[in-house]
């Protein structure tokens, strides 16, 4: 059974190398850190939610909206399976009652705060902006990207980044819950240019201080798609 259904647009990752061991407070357990080419990432991530629906029933006046969160990538043995799946440290909404939801049905990291976009597109061009607000300080995450689709290839930084298909929250430091999310395999656009403005501290906490001047490795727009999220969560 699905709990929700939505569709996500035009997805910007700004993805982060970092140290495999700073990453290790936030390890749900029973996973292990993912790495690309022996590097662990974090991703900031910001997308358009769009046609929410919980048990396939809409959402009214809150189901599109923007999201934009902070994660890095897991992997788990299941028997002969390795399961590819993503942490989220911090996912951040513009709508209280949705992300209370989330928090208490799920146990996510969700907050709330103000958070607005824009998207400038024409035949061969698109302009995508996020903007989120804490405190005082808006936030930005902005990328002028080809129109023109192109499919991921097989053993790319974009296959990486996209092709994990498990969350993992970590409730506390005994017990870690897993989730079935479910979409195609998506198509990019190629970045022209792109900019970042984030307080990485003052969103994610102090130790997030250093990707303040650091540089992303890689920036990915995706086209995005339906996604599913299935009810059944699995305790580890």
């Amino acid at each position: 059974m699905d709990f929700l259904n939505a569709r996500w647009e035009n997805l910007i990752m700004a993805n982060y190398a970092v140290d495999s061991t700073f990453l290790l407070p936030f390890l749900p357990k029973g996973v292990e850190i993912d790495t690309f080419n022996g590097e662990a990432y974090v991703s900031l991530v910001g997308f358009m939610f769009k046609n929410t629906r919980l048990f396939k029933v809409p959402i009214p006046y809150l189901g599109t909206f923007e999201e934009i969160n902070l994660r890095f990538y897991v992997i788990r043995k299941e028997g002969d399976e390795w399961k590819r799946g993503v942490v989220f440290i911090n996912e951040t909404i513009p709508y209280k009652p949705v992300a209370w939801v989330a928090n208490w049905l799920y146990k996510e990291h969700y907050i709330s705060i103000p958070t607005k976009h824009t998207w400038n597109i024409n035949a061969e061009n698109k302009e995508i902006t996020y903007q989120w607000k804490m405190g005082e300080e808006w936030n930005l995450m902005k990328v002028n990207a080809s129109t023109k689709k192109q499919p991921m290839a097989v053993g790319s930084m974009e296959e990486y980044i996209f092709e994990h298909y498990y969350g993992y929250t970590k409730v506390d430091n005994t017990t870690s819950q897993e989730y079935k999310v479910n979409h195609p395999r998506w198509e990019t656009n190629q970045v022209n240019d792109y900019k970042i403005v984030c307080n990485f501290g003052k969103m994610y906490g102090q130790s997030f201080d250093f990707l303040n001047n650091k540089k992303p490795t890689n920036v990915i727009v995706a086209e995005g798609s339906e996604v599913s999220v299935k009810w059944k969560r699995e305790t580890l």
